[in-house]
């Protein structure tokens, strides 16, 4: 009933313009923090909303320009009978294309009948819901929904609580539930008169001097109370709405007071079985106050894993955990390039599916940097750990995330990226020569590619570049993380046993690490790995790397400082 399959947004909050074609079921969206996934909830929730009024204020105009007016269009399509009404909306229905994703003037074959409805906002801040087709327009025609019919297809919306849609209030799962029926009104009225009645059988002893005082001072100003005031409950004064009755355990205590992610579970669980009443569903950070199997709970009952899909989410999500539960269909990208934001399904960059499961976190950033391996991963974080020591603005604060490019997958797993709209580099070794037309095709579409020179090998441009005492420390590092005997073996093996271990060490003590003797470490580091795991690095980067960062040289540092300064150009 009444699917969303076009949403238009422009001068709205967060987004000044917006075309975006969600799916049947589940749309997830993921981005970075201040992208305007928020403001797409709540424009759907605004102008699908059974709301008679609203208030806006200057500051829901985009960038505040309220010369501009706010406009949210909706176009429905999967109309049930009541909203193809020739009578009610004959004029107003229009066809939609979803082969390529327009709106037709009117219905015709191959197109779905499907309505616009559209929520303005002027300068004058009164909001206006119309329906709107070319061809009413042409006639001079305007009209809203009926009444009936925005009350039916209102969506439900599920924020940070839940408590309403655990009563029979206006709008709740349970009021759907009940098809609207839930009228207790008599019962509830009844109620507050055995209330009064039970309130006029207690013996008040604290409000007796009051209420002598009272009646004295009547008397004198001639007011008729009679003999004696009374304090007794005013019936009609008594508040009661369909919110008064909630739902209970069996202990009588109010299910409101369940656990946050409980609660949340529960109303999911609930528009599941009212998706038959209205189909749409928004949810705000749908991982909140859940555990991850708990998450996975939610998605489930939401239909994540259904092929005709139950209902139509709308969720925004900050959770690796959702998207590596969802389908790369099922997650929409929101991104916001100069003044225009884009909604894009991730399954539209192809085959993508293993690497968001894989790098999930990335998805949740604003910048990624595709590291060939786990130790150019370990340097970077050692890096900021020392910078941010120093008051450096962190990678994470700069919306940066870092992913492991696994060698020969580098330049693919950072294409894939890409093709989902998000601003990414690679840091490489430089000891394998690039596959040309994948890094020609990266480079071309804005990726930035940083490399160590001289055909090396970062643990090569570590040994070579570092200063002699750091470079010693290095080796230490490694000693002990694979042991003594073990390095003394790889040094032996790379030079033909032609050095030793403490041969290294004694020149390292007397006069310094030669050339030939760094290169000699750092191909022995290189070939059998001996800092490549990422806490190892991430160690030499925080204890030996950064506090030599100045006296190191300029082959290791040039590459180091681009990489941090693109990162820290995108947090900007």
């Amino acid at each position: 009933m009444a699917l969303i399959r076009v949403l238009e947004i422009e001068n709205f909050r967060a987004v000044k313009s917006l075309r975006w074609l969600p799916g049947p079921g589940i749309n997830c969206l993921v981005g970075p923090g201040d992208s305007g996934k928020s403001t797409i909830l709540d424009a759907i929730d605004l102008c699908l909303g059974a709301r008679r009024s609203l208030s806006f204020t200057d500051a829901d105009f985009h960038a505040i320009d309220f010369g501009r007016p706010i406009r949210i269009a909706l176009t429905l399509g999967d109309l049930d009978d009541p909203l193809k009404n020739i009578d009610a909306y004959g004029d107003f229905l229009v066809g939609f294309d979803a082969d390529t994703g327009l709106v037709e003037p009117e219905p015709g074959a191959g197109l779905e009948t499907a309505l616009t409805l559209q929520l303005t906002v002027q300068e004058d801040l009164e909001p206006e819901w119309t329906l709107v087709s070319p061809r009413a327009q042409a006639a001079g025609r305007t009209r809203n929904l009926n009444w009936a019919d925005r009350t039916r297809i209102a969506p439900a919306r599920l924020g940070v609580t839940g408590d309403m849609h655990l009563t029979w209030r206006r709008g709740s799962v349970l009021t759907k539930l009940s098809d609207g029926k839930a009228n207790a009104s008599k019962e509830l009225t009844r109620a507050a008169r055995e209330m009064r009645d039970a309130f006029d059988k207690k013996e008040l002893e604290e409000l007796a001097g009051p209420l002598k005082i009272v009646t004295v001072a009547a008397g004198n100003m001639g007011v008729p109370v009679g003999k004696a005031v009374q304090a007794l409950i005013d019936a009609g004064s008594v508040t009661f709405t369909g919110g008064t009755i909630s739902l209970h355990d069996d202990d009588g205590v109010p299910l409101r007071a369940l656990g946050l992610g409980s609660s949340r579970l529960l109303i999911a669980a609930l528009q599941r079985k009212a998706a038959e009443k209205a189909t749409t569903f928004l949810i705000d950070e749908l991982e909140y106050g859940l555990e991850p199997h708990r998450i996975i709970r939610l998605l489930g009952a939401l239909g994540a894993k259904e092929d005709v899909p139950p209902l139509q989410v709308f969720a925004t999500s900050h959770s690796p955990i959702a998207v590596t539960e969802l389908s790369a269909h099922q997650l929409h990208i929101v991104r916001k390039n100069d003044e225009q934001h884009t909604v894009r399904r991730a399954s539209d960059a192809g085959d993508v599916q293993g690497t968001i499961r894989a790098h999930a976190h990335s998805l949740l950033a604003s910048s990624i940097v595709v590291c060939e391996g786990g130790s150019e991963i370990g340097l970077l974080r050692g890096l900021d750990q020392h910078f941010t020591s120093l008051g450096d603005k962190s990678l994470a604060a700069n919306g940066a995330a870092l992913v492991n490019g696994n060698g020969d997958e580098t330049f693919s797993r950072a294409i894939a990226l890409q093709s989902l709209g998000y601003r990414t580099a690679i840091l490489r070794d430089s000891d394998k020569s690039a596959p040309a037309e994948e890094e020609a095709a990266f480079i071309a579409k804005g990726g930035s590619v940083f490399a160590w020179g001289g055909g090396r090998a970062l643990e090569q441009e570590l040994f070579v570049a570092l200063p002699d005492g750091p470079a010693a420390d290095l080796l230490d590092l490694a000693i002990e993380v694979k042991d003594r005997a073990l390095i003394e073996a790889h040094i032996q093996t790379i030079s033909n046993n032609a050095a030793s271990l403490k041969d290294v060490e004694s020149e390292a003590l007397i006069d310094g690490l030669g050339l030939d003797t760094r290169r000699l470490l750092g191909n022995a580091a290189a070939r059998f790995g001996w800092l490549k795991t990422i806490s190892t690095m991430e160690t030499a980067g925080r204890t030996i790397v950064g506090p030599a960062y100045s006296e190191t040289d300029d082959s290791l540092t040039d590459v180091m400082d681009g990489v941090l300064d693109w990162v820290e150009d995108g947090g900007r």
